[in-house]
Order: C-alpha cells, then sequence, then structure tokens
C-alpha cells in the first residue's frame, strides 16, 4: 500500500508540474469555460491510453522498458522507433523543466540578495542555475528509485500546499466576468491542444512505475486512475484562479512581452498587486517544476538503461546512465531555452508514444492473448478513436507554422 500511494503521487506529480505552468501561459486567450473543456477530453484520451499500457504490461516482464515492449510486438523496427520517439519526447520535457526550473531558481536568487556577483553576462548567468538544478535534483535519480519516490513525496505535499495557499487568496478576488470571457480566437482550442497534452503527461515513466510496483497491475491501474483524477480536480482549482482573478486582455500583453515561467509570476504580481500571492506562485512553479523533473527523469533513466542492458547488451553503471540522462537536456536547455517551445515539441511527439504507440500494442496484444485478465473497455471502436485523436494532435504543430492556425500567447 506504502509504494501504491507513492506511485499515484508520482503520477500526479509528473503530470502537475507541466499542466499547471503552461496553462496560464497557453490558455490566456482561450477562457476558462474551454480551457476546462479541452482538460476534461484530453484526461479521458490519456488515462485511457495510460491504462492500454497496463493492459500490455500483462504480457511482458514488469522491467520490460518500452524499447523491449514493442519489441515482443514489432520486433527490432519497433524497438527503435518506440525508443527513439520516447528520447526525443523526454529530453524535449526535461530540457523544458530545467529551463524553467534554473530561471525561477535564478530570478529568486537575485531578489533575496543570495546570488553570488560573478560578473557574468544574463544568459551565462542562467546557464549556471539550469545547472545547479539539474546537479542537485538528478541526484536523486542516480541514487536509486526509492530517493525519487521520497523526494517527490516531500515537494508534492508542499506543492499543495502552496496552490491550497494560492487558491485560498486568488479565489475570493475572482470575477466572474473574467471566468466568462469567450476565446479571442476559437482556433486557438486547436493551436493549444498538443501543448495541453503534456497537461497529462505521465506516460514515460510508467515502466519504471510498473518495475517498482513488480508488475501488480491493480497498484498500477489504482495509481494512474487516481493520480490523474487528483491532477483535473487541481487543475480546475488552479484555472478557477488563474483566470478568474487574471483579465484575459491584461494577461496576454504582459505574456507578449514576457512569455516565459516568470513572466507568469510577474503578470500575477502586476494584476493582483501582491507580491504574497506571486511569491507563492513562484514557489508552486518550482515545486511542479521538481516533481515533474523527477518523474520525468526517472522515466527516461529506465529507457537508457533498458536500451542499453537488453537491446546492446551492455552494463552501464548509474554514473553513466545518469550522464547521458542530463547531459542532452542541459545543452539544449543552455542553447535554446524557450520553455513553451520545447512542450510544444514535446507534445507534438508525445500524441504519439503516448496515443498511437498504445493503441497499435494493444491491438496486436488482444489478437495474440484473448483472455487477458485485465482488458480496458471500449473494444475496437475505442482504439481506433483514440488513435485519430492522437495523429490530429500529432499534425497541429504543422498547420501553426505553416500559418494556418494561430499560435497560442507566446
Amino acid at each position: 500500500m506504502n509504494k501504491t500511494l507513492g506511485t499515484t503521487l508520482l503520477v500526479s506529480g509528473t503530470m502537475i508540474g507541466a499542466g499547471m505552468l503552461a496553462m496560464p501561459l497557453t490558455s490566456a486567450g482561450i477562457g476558462f469555460t474551454f480551457t476546462a473543456v479541452l482538460l476534461l477530453i484530453l484526461w479521458a484520451l490519456l488515462t485511457y491510453s495510460a491504462l492500454l499500457f497496463v493492459e500490455v504490461y500483462q504480457t511482458a516482464d514488469s522491467d520490460a522498458g518500452i524499447g523491449t515492449l514493442a519489441a515482443l510486438y514489432y520486433g527490432n523496427a519497433g524497438r527503435v522507433i518506440a525508443t527513439t520517439v520516447m528520447f526525443v519526447f523526454l529530453y524535449a520535457l526535461l530540457s523544458a523543466y530545467i529551463s524553467g526550473g534554473g530561471e525561477i531558481l535564478m530570478k529568486a536568487a537575485e531578489r533575496t540578495g543570495l546570488a553570488p556577483d560573478t560578473g557574468l553576462n544574463g544568459q551565462t548567468t542562467l546557464k549556471l542555475y539550469i545547472g545547479l538544478f539539474t546537479l542537485v535534483f538528478g541526484a536523486f535519480i542516480v541514487i536509486s528509485a526509492k530517493a525519487v519516490d521520497g523526494g517527490n513525496r516531500f515537494f508534492f505535499f508542499i506543492m499543495l500546499a502552496a496552490l491550497l495557499l494560492v487558491i485560498t487568496v486568488m479565489l475570493p478576488q475572482a470575477s466572474l466576468h473574467n471566468l466568462t470571457a469567450m476565446p479571442l480566437n476559437n482556433a486557438l482550442l486547436l493551436s493549444a491542444a498538443p501543448i495541453f497534452f503534456t497537461s497529462f503527461g505521465f506516460h514515460g515513466s510508467i515502466p519504471s512505475l510498473n518495475k517498482y510496483l513488480a508488475g501488480n497491475v491493480r497498484a498500477l491501474r489504482f495509481a494512474i486512475i487516481c493520480g490523474s483524477l487528483l491532477t483535473l480536480g487541481v487543475y480546475a482549482l488552479w484555472q478557477l484562479a488563474t483566470h478568474g482573478v487574471l483579465s484575459q486582455s491584461q494577461f496576454t500583453q504582459i505574456l507578449k512581452e514576457n512569455p516565459t515561467l516568470y513572466g507568469l509570476i510577474e503578470a500575477t504580481r502586476v494584476i493582483t498587486g501582491s507580491n504574497i500571492i506571486a511569491g507563492t506562485v513562484e514557489l508552486f512553479s518550482a515545486l511542479a517544476l521538481i516533481t515533474s523533473f523527477l518523474g520525468v527523469a526517472l522515466g527516461l533513466y529506465d529507457c537508457i538503461d533498458d536500451m542499453l542492458r537488453k537491446g546492446m547488451k551492455l552494463n552501464p553503471g548509474r554514473a553513466i546512465l545518469g550522464t547521458a540522462t542530463f547531459l542532452p537536456p542541459i545543452l539544449f536547455a543552455w542553447f535554446y531555452p524557450n520553455f513553451i517551445a520545447a512542450l510544444s515539441y514535446a507534445g507534438q511527439m508525445f500524441a504519439f508514444y503516448a496515443v498511437v504507440l498504445p493503441v497499435g500494442l494493444v491491438w496486436k496484444a488482444r489478437r495474440r492473448y484473448p483472455h487477458l485478465p485485465y482488458r480496458v473497455p471500449g473494444g475496437d471502436v475505442a482504439l481506433i478513436l483514440a488513435l485519430v485523436l492522437g495523429i490530429a494532435a500529432a499534425v497541429i504543430p504543422f498547420y501553426v507554422k505553416a500559418g494556418y492556425l494561430p499560435p497560442v500567447v507566446g
């Protein structure tokens, strides 16, 4: 039961970072009502697709990674494609998290007077804080999955306390006029979908969670359903608070000038006139990034381990695995520190990894093993519908880039 609770919090903590921090940046021009509808649709789709992984894992060893799972049904070609997509997806997410975490850490140090006078320019200083953020919290991953579980629980409960404080202060100031604002452009709903996809993006951690639970189907299913429901509830409160207090026109203007996580914090400070609220949002943002960083990094670490051990028959040490996990996203964050761009790219890859891949695996598994103990409801119709939605989300960024759809704020 203790591991099941820890896994549930890892599921929720991994999701909350991407969703909570990208939401105000991408939904400012959409409005609360339509944002809530979009979130509900994506929650149903991505919880369903996560449960598909649970179904497939009944046919594999509990320590099998995604590459090994894909190889069971699609051979070496399946292993290569699944592993490549997962690497791109998780590396893009980690880059977004350490970029945002480094910026928040730097701004907090500067404002509190704790930042040393290095004489370096702003970009170089940001790179140092990105490296510091990765070094400190990446240590949990290298130590063990148990260390990640313990660290995540600690940060998760502090994060919830910070969120409770933010909501308690902000909700009384919410305006019905702000909450009923209509989208500035209805097409923004489509443009935001790939980024909002990451709002429920914990799928990269499923192999690690299954391994941690020793293949316990009931426990993993409980963790996914309860963790995603907890996240959906938190999202609803967060959207009520931010959309209710922040005027749409003011908010979009501020974010156009500074479309970063710190821009969100500054927008909160300017519009509410409260340093306490802005400071609590900053604390919450940092903790949300940390919990998501831990869940995503653990999934990537185990994916690399699976590829090297089972795919290449190597026996790497934890230091080598840690370097392979964190060096690429650090380099990306150093030379391209754009939080929203990284999330958008991750969302595009995630549409394949979290929807197309599990649908393909379950389609074959059900024909090879027609009498599995646990089977996700919906049959082939639900599989085809999920596949169509996943492909649609994957191609939307191309339409945005081509100018057929409007870009989101920032």
